[in-house]
């Protein structure tokens, strides 16, 4: 049975944030397309099987179900929800970042 594929806003505006660092700031929008095509691609492939992902290992989100998957230099991080068949898009991230920090503000 398929997922349901939901993005918060802040997931939202970290794939916007991303296009427009790679478009403008690098000045390579073809890159850019590329980047965005790629993430959204793995992210619409969660609607299939998404507890295939690791779980992400520090406390509390390993408890709340938090999973991860990398994307090329990014990580995307969502939550299942396999009663109501839906994938929770939290947070789009580049990996180099200070992860545990990012993740306080959920």
């Amino acid at each position: 049975m398929n997922y349901s594929v939901e993005y918060s806003e802040k997931a939202k505006r970290d794939i916007e944030g991303i296009f427009l660092y790679i478009a403008l700031t690098l000045k390579m929008p073809e890159t850019a397309k590329k980047q965005f095509n790629h993430i959204v691609g793995v992210i619409s492939g969660l609607n299939t099987f998404p507890l295939r992902n690791p779980l992400y290992e520090h406390e509390p989100w390993k408890s709340k179900g938090l999973r991860f998957v990398p994307v090329d230099n990014f990580i995307v991080f969502y939550l299942p929800n396999e009663s109501e068949k839906t994938v929770y898009i939290v947070r789009v991230m580049y990996g180099g970042r200070d992860i545990q920090h990012e993740l306080e503000t959920l």
